[in-house]
């Protein structure tokens, strides 16, 4: 008989309860504290994030949990500890930011809590091993991101943001489900590793009804497809990073994404490809079906629907939007290749992207606090305004393109090295012709900043705190670019342990 709860269980989840305590505590904290209690509950999220982080590095237990429902595996302690960096940075942001500490109407103390109840969805979610698992985290991790993305009261974009997100989120949710009972009521399981017997065995079996199973994977990758912002499900992304709080719309971009990649890459990974016998740096597809080509074409379309859009932006938390669909096709690209490689380059990229994509929504919150709205007209001549900066945000835009020597560069390299190897060649020239768009509406902004004459004269000073944090994740942006090799390394052992045989 399966034992489905184990008393030992409790303490292997015991990260993901350190968070769950953070939430209850700081929640008494807000009622005990009342409006004077808005910092000191964002510092205790925090200090529950840190406590986490240690508590997941020193928990030394790799393996099943609850009968196999969640998986500690070097994987998921890899994107747990991003998904922790992406959360902390946001609440310390949060705190300095007029948008959500200044404003009354904001709301202050619960703010904080919801990055952290998302955070719990989001550890949860990259652990899944089995269907049901993965929907009740997916759910977890969306429900306060609703609330988020709506939370300034009386202002139209973020209510208009918040119901769009809500209703885009509950088309894939409600997808995703039916794809989830399809499957079920094909292989007889919610396990992943049940679901890949099955799936090894429809080729062989005429019987096994294909057609339904393409309809079952397809259904099911609606809602990977929604949490990552990838073609066809990428509508919302403009609106809701527009009309969100801005270090939310970071929070989304990077911590969200790095939660649905890991999910749909254990879900791939595990249940639609094997590991060869024989070459245990490659992986079989398994399945009637040419899904690899599927997930290539994917790519294609959401680096390039992404990358256009973005050249006609005028706004920069929209072109952001857009610019974070391309890079979720740059990181697609990495799984039809079926290695190892492409493996360990999605995860260093997805290192990358976190850190320099949460440096350009930081410099554009700098710039909010200092009355600059995100129109990107209005950012001439920031190199003689606001030197310091125009340069730590050129640094990040040029990385987000991939020019050398920034991390951007390396990342982008590891990902078309594997495309390369694996004879994936139209896919390759696709994502280097979309780099050179991106370069296009990139470099306009620092035209506009250093090429352009400002209209104002005024020298703009930043919260030194918040000058501080910008410069702590541009050093590494460069430094990525120029020795990578112990993320590289990380990456590579986070990528190893996924799917190996048990």
């Amino acid at each position: 008989m399966l034992e489905l709860l184990n008393p030992r269980d409790i303490a292997r989840i015991s990260p993901e309860l350190v968070l769950v305590a953070t939430f209850i505590i700081g929640l008494v904290m807000d009622l005990v504290l009342g409006k004077r209690g808005g910092k000191a509950v964002a510092v205790f999220s925090i200090l529950g994030l840190v406590v986490a982080v240690f508590v997941d590095l020193l928990a030394g237990f790799l393996g099943d949990i609850f009968g196999g429902m969640i998986v500690r595996d070097n994987f998921a302690v890899f994107l747990q500890l991003l998904i922790v960096l992406a959360a902390a940075m946001t609440l310390l942001i949060s705190i300095w930011t007029s948008e959500v500490s200044d404003k009354p109407t904001a709301g202050h103390r619960e703010y904080y809590l919801m990055v952290v109840a998302a955070t719990i969805g989001m550890f949860f979610l990259v652990g899944s091993n089995n269907l049901l698992m993965l929907y009740l985290s997916m759910e977890l991790l969306s429900l306060p991101s609703y609330l988020l993305v709506g939370w300034l009261k009386r202002s139209r974009k973020s209510t208009e943001a918040g119901i769009k997100y809500i209703v885009y989120g509950a088309g894939a949710s409600c997808s995703m489900i039916y794809g989830i009972s399809l499957l079920y009521g094909l292989s007889g399981s919610l396990y992943f590793d049940k679901i890949q017997i099955f799936v090894a065995t429809i080729g062989s079996k005429p019987d096994l009804p294909a057609a339904t199973f393409i309809l079952a994977v397809l259904f099911t990758s609606a809602g990977f497809f929604f949490k990552v912002a990838a073609f066809p499900f990428f509508q919302w992304a403009p609106d809701v990073y527009e009309g969100a709080p801005t270090p939310i719309t970071a929070f989304l971009a990077v911590g969200s994404k790095a939660a649905g990649m890991g999910a749909m890459l254990r879900f791939i990974f595990v249940c639609l490809a094997k590991r060869d016998p024989g070459n245990m740096d490659v992986f079989t597809a398994l399945g009637s079906v040419d899904w690899p080509l599927f997930i290539a074409i994917i790519s294609a379309v959401t680096m390039t629907v992404g990358n256009f859009m973005a050249l006609i932006q005028t706004n920069a938390k929209r072109l952001l939007a857009y610019s974070s669909i391309a890079h979720a096709g740059y990181m697609l690209m990495g799984i039809p290749v079926l290695s190892l490689l492409g493996l360990q380059a999605v995860l260093f990229y997805l290192v990358v992207y976190l850190i320099m994509n949460l440096g350009a929504f930081l410099s554009i919150i700098v710039l909010e606090n200092r009355g600059i709205s995100p129109e990107i007209k209005n950012y001439r001549g920031l190199g003689a305004r606001a030197p310091a900066i125009a340069v730590a945000f050129s640094i990040f835009l040029f990385s987000l393109v991939g020019i050398p020597p920034f991390a951007g560069f390396i990342g982008k390299v590891y990902l078309f090295a594997a495309l390369i190897k694996a004879n994936w060649y139209w896919l390759a020239v696709i994502g280097v012709l979309n780099s050179v768009v991106s370069l296009y509406y990139y470099a306009g902004i620092v035209r506009r900043m250093f090429l352009e004459k400002t209209i104002e004269e005024a020298q703009i000073e930043p919260v030194p705190f918040l000058r501080m944090i910008l410069w702590l994740l541009a050093i590494p942006t460069i430094l990525l670019g120029v020795y990578w090799a112990p993320v590289m390394k990380m990456a590579h052992i986070a990528a190893y342990s996924l799917g190996l045989p048990k």
